[in-house]
């Protein structure tokens, strides 16, 4: 029997899983490169092409996956997603050249999608009016894992070694399959029915209210990315070593993820009752003036600053997710949660190319405000793609005349 109380936990278990290890992994890439003979000229470029790897196949496999989990049920592809990345990650332990390691970033984009697969779980196991709080639970979860797993890694990469660090992420995920497949139970009232993932695309990008969304979160990824590459070199020119700068970017890496964790719920219970494209603007607005002074501020005015960014953060992805979904047929949703995570994957993508370019060729404080100028430009684009009277199609209802019937054939 379908039990909400067991579902969120589990949910939220295996997402921390894959977060925690994908963040384990992701930021000693340079080193694991360097230990299976990577000239030391061409790591940075390998770290890039692996880094952005799975973000560029995702935008392919998301859809198809989510597609498959409307068709034949939600729970198989929670299962999946998890399988499929700890396989990824255990082939990277056994990698010796960059080319083996980039064709295993390939397999995990192809296999992976752990978070639009919990997500389309999670959203078809809630009611619609709890959607938003389900989210949220799982975007918490997921700053728990990135706020966890660079100090464990850290500390275990020096201790086991890259090989039983990445087996040891690999079994943690295996477990979190073998725990979905043995507890998760199908959300009941699906309908399975043919649709097909371009249709589901083509809806949501010819809706004004889901494609200014998903252009919001496109933007706002991209900035936040550009942030990653840029921040600690600067908290190095305020703080005056590298070793000080090391010790100020763990602590700011912390106190970021820890006000994301306690801003997830909160944005998710508040996309329940107001708009969420309300919240993505007041998120992303402030986000924009928190990471614009960043550029300018003292180091230790960098604290307050991203408590702000983390806890604004929070809103900005998930609320992006709760529009897609609001704007197809409930059979569609998984497909609709696929294409989207890879528009933001593709913010992933460019954002650190973006960030890097502007590093170079402009100084710390106008490349800071630049990029608080994207969110701004997130900001708007929420704002302008406001729902207007009738154009969300709530999960689960059914679609009988009007416009919206030609977007249900369609959908055929």
């Amino acid at each position: 029997m379908f039990s909400p109380g067991r579902t969120y936990p589990v949910l939220c278990l295996g997402q921390f899983a894959a977060t925690a290890g994908l963040t384990i992994v992701v930021p000693l890439l340079p080193f694991y490169l360097a230990g299976i003979g990577t000239p030391r000229s061409e790591i940075p470029w390998w770290t890039a092409v692996s880094v952005a790897a799975p973000a560029v196949v995702q935008l392919v496999s998301g859809p198809l996956w989510g597609w498959v989990g409307d068709r034949f049920g939600h729970k198989a592809m929670v299962v999946r997603a998890h399988a499929g990345l700890g396989l990824a990650i255990a082939l990277m332990a056994l990698a010796d050249t960059p080319e083996q390691f980039l064709a295993c970033r390939l397999l995990q984009g192809a296999c992976g999608g752990v978070v639009s697969a919990t997500a389309s779980y999670a959203s078809a196991a809630a009611s619609t009016d709890r959607r938003g709080r389900a989210l949220g639970m799982l975007f918490g979860a997921t700053a728990a894992g990135s706020l966890l797993g660079p100090l464990v890694g850290g500390l275990l990469a020096t201790r086991l070694g890259f090989g039983p660090l990445f087996a040891a992420v690999a079994a943690m995920l295996a477990l979190s399959s073998v725990l979905a497949a043995v507890s998760l139970v199908e959300p009941p009232a699906q309908r399975r029915e043919r649709s097909s993932p371009r249709a589901v695309a083509a809806l949501l990008l010819r809706r004004r209210e889901s494609r200014l969304m998903l252009l919001a979160g496109f933007a706002a990824q991209a900035a936040i990315y550009a942030l990653v590459v840029v921040f600690a070199p600067q908290v190095e020119r305020i703080s005056g070593s590298v070793a000080t700068a090391a010790v100020w970017v763990g602590v700011l890496q912390a106190v970021t993820w820890t006000a994301s964790c306690a801003g997830s719920p909160w944005w998710g219970r508040r996309n329940d009752h107001r708009p969420a494209q309300a919240g993505f603007a007041v998120a992303a607005a402030c986000c924009a003036v928190a990471v614009a002074l960043q550029g300018v501020v003292p180091v230790e005015l960098l604290v307050p600053l991203r408590v702000v960014q983390g806890f604004c953060f929070a809103a900005l992805l998930q609320s992006v997710l709760h529009v897609s979904s609001g704007q197809v047929p409930e059979r569609g949703s998984g497909t609709a949660f696929g294409f989207s995570t890879g528009v933001l994957d593709l913010g992933q993508v460019f954002g650190p190319l973006a960030g890097a370019a502007l590093a170079v060729l402009l100084p710390p404080a106008v490349v800071f405000s630049l990029i608080g100028a994207l969110l701004g430009v997130a900001a708007l684009l929420a704002v302008l793609g406001r729902p207007t009277s009738g154009a969300e199609v709530p999960a689960g209802t059914s679609l009988p005349h009007g416009p919206v019937e030609i977007d249900e054939k369609v959908l055929r």
